[in-house]
């Protein structure tokens, strides 16, 4: 009676033990399975992020506004507002790790419209913090000459001397 109980246990653990095999290898091809499906959905959510855009701003109406900011200077920046057209069509408050990555040279696009081949005028406002904690803040003006094609224009906002610099891509 002892044997046969020995002999059950010992078939029981060779079946757990392999279970556990079978297993272990199928949660890693289950793994690699999600990974996979995951890759699939995060490539196809940037084709239609890319075709959305292509529908929504045609290449022959459509700019985008990208907000910089100057890395010799310390600077904290804190809101932009954007008006095109006379209306206001972008405002964003900064979070710390934003401005850090604009510090480290990163570019945000800020507003992508529709607009008709012409002349536009761009007005930005800017709110910050000098070095010493000082607020400040600063307007400047712009005129986007849209042709045919899209138009990117960059704002790229220096702070403490009141520089926004405007540049076409």
């Amino acid at each position: 009676m002892f044997r046969i109980l020995q002999v059950t246990l010992l078939l029981l653990l060779a079946v757990a033990v392999n279970a556990q095999d079978v297993s272990r290898d199928d949660i890693r091809g289950l793994d690699e399975q999600i990974q996979d499906v995951k890759k699939d959905v995060i490539d196809l959510t940037a084709t239609l992020a890319q075709l959305e855009e292509k529908l929504l701003f045609p290449s022959n109406t459509q700019v985008a506004l990208f907000v910089s900011v100057a890395d010799e200077k310390p600077f904290e920046l804190e809101s932009v507002e954007i008006t095109l057209n006379g209306e206001i069509v972008a405002h964003h408050l900064y979070t710390y790790r934003e401005i850090e990555s604009l510090q480290k040279g990163g570019v945000q696009k800020i507003y992508t419209g529709n607009v008709q081949a012409g002349a536009h005028p761009l007005q930005v406002r800017f709110i910050g913090k000098t070095p010493s904690g000082k607020d400040y803040q600063a307007n400047a003006s712009y005129q986007i000459d849209k042709a045919v094609g899209p138009k990117f224009v960059e704002i790229r906002i220096s702070g403490t001397e009141s520089e926004i610099n405007f540049k076409d891509w």
